[in-house]
């Protein structure tokens, strides 16, 4: 006989899920996402989740009462009788929070009117014991439970508190998905197909590629001979591989070959590229896409992309990519540092869902050395415990590696196994296309008629009113690029820079007699130094840290085809100038006057150990454990609300260039989160005190949905982005 208590009602056909049902389905779901060493745990969190649907409230609100009845919080009460330890307190945060989010714990003292988990726990409910009799609740062996938590921690209650807590979100994204999946099967007629990736077929194309390639300088041998270190490596088994190859040699084609080595070997699920910015992912996108068309459907996760945008492809692909977009079902996944790390440390349940997808894959920060300082603790132990708990293996792939060895084994898990996939540097410095000379400091007319001499520079700052005055200034072919630009224009000028390049080099292949109406200069700010594939006879890179110069230079020479490049370094003398100084900036000046060559791997190595020494603070500033040491009361809301790899003091403002903008800002209300998502390409970004001088003169307004937009155009312009005073006002 069906049981009457009932979870679901599927609109179109009227057909009853039961509450036994869902959670049985539920539960059987949550055992085969998880880990093995928490099947059981999930398992029984699956069946609790919903039995407050089982009170009689709940059940004249499914038949159509228009009452509200809350149903979350049984579960945790029952896990919590049942279990009265650390495992209980998982199911706890997990089950309580399974629509709403994971909720910050509170305090004991919390009173039933408080969202956290002790003031909801306080609250009357129905009965709801039923559940003893609908379902069917294992047993938990507790101590086994205890031994996996503390195991890796020692005495460390700051370990156990941020293992905790990682495992927490982890089944927590078990749970929440598998609620969704299984609501959305009994309750959807309609749906997407998964996304399709051949892994072998993929390694074959790479293999091709690197195949065809003819090795007849010193150039393309030694970088053969790097990328076979790494392949040679392929059978070494670790947590964490370091990367660590120069800028030219081929680094992208070798970091996927080894990851679809190790995805075939390890029969692993996925793999994952991440990427440190928004404005780097279509270059890689674009390679990717081209080199496995027919093998592979990507899905590619950002928050300036929208799959509706695609008009070349199905409405089928479209549906199917953005279903995957939802808990990274796709087997093959491009992304930004952002999306990935604020998925893991979210509390929400749309961002969470993707966590437990992150298990049994192959994981590999491009440009790995950008990972934000002041979060770098919590970062780094995000990797590590995904490695470690989660089956997975991470590369770090960067041309300036810190020493990620000491800094996993300090910040994160002391016995992490470590692989370095490149061991021999001594030909590191093949790659080496330019100089690097320290001008001191400059005037900005003597800077821009030093860079006019040469067919082609590239001029980068560290302030964007530094690379708008400079390129006022500047005569001839110039191009601007800044985030005072939207995404549009950035890329439409990214574009005709590269169509420029192309024509000089094939017009002047030796550099020679450039007319100087076809020499080109590029003033920038630090956004054109990652993924920017530009080669410039000349770069001139204004005082920064280390990794940005080295950076800097990487568009120098790039295809190293003449003999004699240099890269640059000053510092603007104009009076009143305000001078990027902090611990980087002095860093690498004490470099400039100690070593010769500042690209030399000891300087590299000097940097970066020191800078790290410097900002010990800063670095163990954001763990979850830092603001708590207790299980029993962590703030998982709190945390996630102020966990920011972007700085907040920041904010985007939409300049509505065409109709289609004009459009979309007009359905805004309407509309919701994917609207906004397309607006990201219209969007350029300011400080807060610039958004309030803008406000003041009536120039920027707010939509009311929260989404700023430039209410007159005359403080926009396409070539240097968004002004302060109107056109009109400009002599």
């Amino acid at each position: 006989m069906k049981s009457e208590y009932i979870a679901h009602i599927n609109e179109e056909t009227k057909e009853i899920q039961t509450v036994k049902e869902h959670s049985e389905s539920t539960a059987a779901l949550c055992r085969e996402f998880a880990i093995p060493a928490l099947k059981d745990v999930l398992y029984v969190m699956g069946l609790l989740h919903d039995i407050g649907k089982l009170q009689p409230g709940f059940q004249r609100r499914i038949r159509g009462a228009n009452i509200k009845v809350e149903h979350s919080t049984c579960g945790a009460l029952a896990a919590k009788k049942r279990y009265p330890s650390a495992v209980g307190l998982m199911m706890e945060y997990c089950i309580a929070g399974h629509h709403s989010g994971l909720p910050d714990s509170g305090s004991f003292s919390d009173t039933p009117d408080m969202q956290t988990l002790y003031g909801r726990m306080k609250r009357e409910f129905e009965d709801y014991s039923a559940y003893e009799q609908e379902l069917s609740i294992t047993d938990i062996s507790e101590q086994e439970f205890m031994r996996y938590l503390v195991r890796d921690c020692g005495r460390n209650i700051s370990m156990l508190v941020d293992k905790f807590a990682f495992l927490t979100r982890y089944a927590y994204s078990c749970l929440v998905d598998a609620d969704w999946l299984d609501t959305a099967k009994f309750c959807s007629n309609d749906r997407p197909r998964d996304l399709h990736v051949d892994f072998r077929a993929c390694l074959e194309r790479v293999d091709q590629r690197l195949n065809s390639f003819v090795c007849k300088t010193d150039l393309q041998k030694t970088r053969s001979l790097l990328q076979q270190q790494v392949f040679q490596k392929v059978n070494r088994d670790g947590e964490i591989y370091l990367m660590n190859m120069p800028t030219g040699s081929g680094k992208t084609l070798a970091s996927v070959k080894w990851a679809l080595e190790r995805a075939i070997r390890g029969s692993k699920k996925r793999i994952i590229y991440i990427i440190p910015y928004n404005s780097v992912i279509d270059q890689t996108a674009d390679v990717f896409g081209h080199l496995f068309e027919g093998c592979a459907e990507m899905l590619r996760h950002q928050s300036t992309f929208s799959y509706e945008d695609l008009e070349d492809y199905s409405e089928d692909y479209r549906e199917a990519a953005k279903r995957a977009a939802e808990n990274w079902s796709s087997p093959f996944i491009i992304t930004t540092a952002v999306q990935f790390f604020e998925s893991v440390y979210s509390n929400k349940r749309g961002k969470l869902r993707k966590l437990h997808n992150m298990s049994g894959s192959i994981l590999i920060f491009d440009e790995a050395h950008l990972m934000p300082l002041d979060y770098l603790q919590p970062c780094l132990q995000a990797v590590a415990y995904i490695t470690r708990y989660l089956n997975s293996e991470v590369v770090f792939l960067t041309a300036t590696m810190p020493d990620y060895e000491r800094l996993i084994r300090q910040y994160a898990i002391p016995d992490c196994r470590l692989v370095s996939l490149v061991e021999d540097r001594s030909q590191f410095d093949k790659f080496k296309k330019c100089d690097f000379e320290y001008l001191g400091e400059m005037e900005s007319d003597a800077l821009l008629s030093r860079a006019a001499m040469y067919p082609s520079s590239l001029i980068i700052v560290n302030r964007r009113k530094s690379a708008r005055d400079l390129f006022q200034s500047c005569t001839g072919k110039k191009y601007h690029l800044s985030t005072y630009m939207t995404a549009n224009d950035r890329k439409r000028v990214i574009c005709a820079i590269k169509e420029d390049l192309k024509k000089l080099e094939e017009d002047y292949p030796d550099g020679k007699n450039v007319p100087y109406d076809r020499r080109i200069t590029i003033i920038s700010t630090s956004l054109i130094e990652a993924g920017v594939d530009l080669d410039l006879h000349v770069v001139f890179r204004e005082l920064a840290g280390l990794d940005n110069i080295l950076q800097a230079g990487g568009r120098c020479n790039r295809e190293g085809r003449r003999k004699e490049a240099k890269t640059f370094i000053f510092e603007l003398s104009e009076a009143g100038n305000k001078k990027t100084v902090d611990e980087k900036y002095n860093l690498t000046r004490g470099l400039l006057r100690r070593y010769p060559d500042v690209s030399c791997m000891e300087s590299i190595e000097e940097y970066y150990e020191r800078y790290f020494f410097m900002k010990q603070e800063n670095i163990q500033s954001h763990t979850i454990s830092g603001q708590c040491q207790d299980i029993r009361f962590i703030p998982f809301q709190e945390y996630a609300d102020h966990f920011e790899l972007i700085d907040s003091r920041t904010v985007a403002v939409v300049v509505p260039q065409d109709d289609a903008c004009q459009e979309m800002l007009s359905s805004l209300q309407y509309a919701g989160t994917g609207l906004a998502r397309k607006l990201q390409k219209y969007s350029c970004t300011l400080q807060l005190w610039e958004l309030n001088d803008l406000i003041s003169q009536n120039a920027v307004k707010d939509t009311g949905t929260g989404v700023w937009y430039l209410a007159n155009m005359d403080y926009y312009d396409k070539d240097t982005g968004i002004t302060f005073e109107a056109k009109d006002y400009l002599i």
